[in-house]
């Protein structure tokens, strides 16, 4: 983990799949001109100097998407480019509460929309994410869920009649 004190870790980033108990996930979209159109991201952002990853996560999903969680689960660290330090955080946030985006003035046209992690992953697999971090979290966000229902059921630990 990098230390906050550190100034590449400002430069770091967290990005978070926001996941509903309908596995409906939070999804993002606005125009990116210099990169030739409208494009997807998932909610996330640098941190602040003295930030962790998670409370940069934390504040970058109430800030653009609106939502507060619960519960969080670190998916990886990732170097963002071979040429810096820098690294992406990618967290898996549940038990979501939807709230007002709190939007900077350079995201005002950020809409938020709620796919089922199916598509948005069949989004990322046709190019229509701008950034490497969102595809890289929906599929690890998607082989978590699939290895939560392996190990425990599709009803849960305590709900499966099985154990």
């Amino acid at each position: 983990m990098t230390d906050a004190s550190d100034p590449e870790a400002a430069r770091d980033a967290s990005v978070i799949v926001a996941r509903d108990t309908n596995g409906m996930v939070a999804v993002l979209t606005t125009a990116f001109p210099q990169h030739g159109g409208d494009y997807l991201f998932l909610p996330g952002g640098h941190r602040e100097p003295g930030e962790t990853p998670e409370q940069c996560a934390h504040r970058e999903l109430r800030e653009e998407a609106g939502v507060t969680a619960k519960t969080w689960r670190p998916l990886g660290s990732y170097v963002i480019t071979l040429h810096s330090t820098a690294r992406i955080h990618l967290f898996l946030a549940e038990d979501l509460t939807c709230g007002p985006q709190q939007l900077t003035p350079s995201e005002a046209n950020f809409q938020l929309m709620w796919w089922p992690l199916s598509d948005a992953i069949q989004a990322a697999t046709q190019g229509r994410f701008l950034l490497q971090g969102g595809p890289l979290a929906l599929l690890l966000a998607d082989h978590s869920a699939v290895e939560r229902e392996r190990t425990q059921g599709p009803l849960g630990p305590s709900q499966n009649i099985l154990a």
